[in-house]
């Protein structure tokens, strides 16, 4: 069976599709071969400046071609929730139809930080940030939907939830913090958001999917983040030595997540990631998350501590669909 690559993205013409976290790595390859195949990308991201950068390089290596989507950058800061409620009003009062939100932006293993609510940085912006975004646009995903094919959501999470646990007793690592600790917890996190949002889809009989996604090891500035932000020099050099002899592309990184986003009849809830070894490399295969990711009496719990912290219901965003 030959493997999937994306050549094989279908027509996306007349679709509009929202990537966080855009404007480098993984979520900017996402947006250029969603554009390139016809796909109206909204490019979600935190810097302006680097926005109309990313925005500039995708209209660049398409121009020219004919039937492309159009690429429009727009302001959000996953780490305040008046900027994900800013966006995602904005969207909502324009009326215009969102068929796909990819939830990939992300902060990796970087030093104890909070945000803008008090959120640990790590958690704040890969899990509830996404969580509160995702529940905002519900509505005008579930009314796009209505109107043909059921809208999708897909949240990328990592091949390092394996190593993650949900600390319900202390979520925001308070006590004890540790930059990968925490990340694989909000990795963790991410998947568990991913499957319990598509079981409560299921339960609403909203005509949204929700699926998940993994690059496995992919070369990316995500990596450097934290050592930077140490001002760890060494660090940096490890880092950019092992992107350049280990990681696969940023290009092949991407396609589990555009696999998820645009396969037809992929069956919702499904996790996608690269078939090689570990998982770390290769073309888009649907995977079996750890049985962390698949317990939904945890996925209920993070569910509901979830909702609290960002003042969000999923029953209020369904009843304003």
């Amino acid at each position: 069976m030959s493997r999937w690559t994306a050549a094989d993205i279908p027509d996306l013409s007349g679709r509009h599709a929202l990537v966080t976290g855009a404007s480098s790595g993984i979520g900017l390859e996402t947006a250029l071969e969603l554009a390139r195949h016809g796909a109206d990308v909204t490019l979600a991201v935190r810097d302006r400046g680097r926005g109309a950068a990313a925005r500039d390089r995708i209209d660049s290596e398409l121009a020219g071609l004919s039937g492309r989507g159009a690429v429009v950058p727009a302001d959000l800061d996953l780490a305040s929730l008046g900027s994900v409620a800013d966006l995602a009003g904005s969207l909502l009062d324009s009326g215009r139809p969102l068929h796909l939100l990819v939830n990939n932006a992300g902060v990796m293993a970087i030093p104890q930080r909070t945000t803008a609510d008090g959120f640990e940085m790590q958690l704040g912006t890969n899990h509830l940030g996404h969580m509160a975004l995702t529940l905002r646009l519900l509505p005008l995903l579930a009314r796009t939907g209505g109107e043909g094919r059921s809208a999708r959501v897909v949240t990328v999470s990592s091949n390092l939830h394996k190593r993650g646990r949900i600390r319900l007793d202390d979520l925001q690592s308070a006590h004890d913090y540790k930059p990968w600790t925490a990340y694989s917890q909000s990795k963790l996190a991410n998947l568990l958001f991913a499957l319990e949002l598509q079981r409560r889809l299921d339960g609403a009989g909203l005509p949204v999917a929700s699926y998940a996604a993994h690059p496995g090891y992919a070369a990316t500035n995500l990596q450097a983040a934290g050592p930077r932000m140490r001002g760890s020099s060494l660090e940096l050099r490890l880092t950019d030595l092992a992107n350049k002899v280990l990681a696969q592309p940023a290009a092949m990184g991407a396609l589990p997540t555009l696999y998820a986003a645009t396969v037809p009849g992929l069956p919702p809830g499904s996790y996608v990631g690269p078939d090689g070894f570990l998982a770390q490399r290769g073309h888009p295969s649907v995977q079996e998350p750890s049985a962390a990711a698949r317990d939904e009496s945890t996925a209920a719990a993070l569910w509901s501590a979830s909702e609290d912290l960002i003042g969000l219901r999923f029953d209020e965003a369904v009843g304003r669909a």
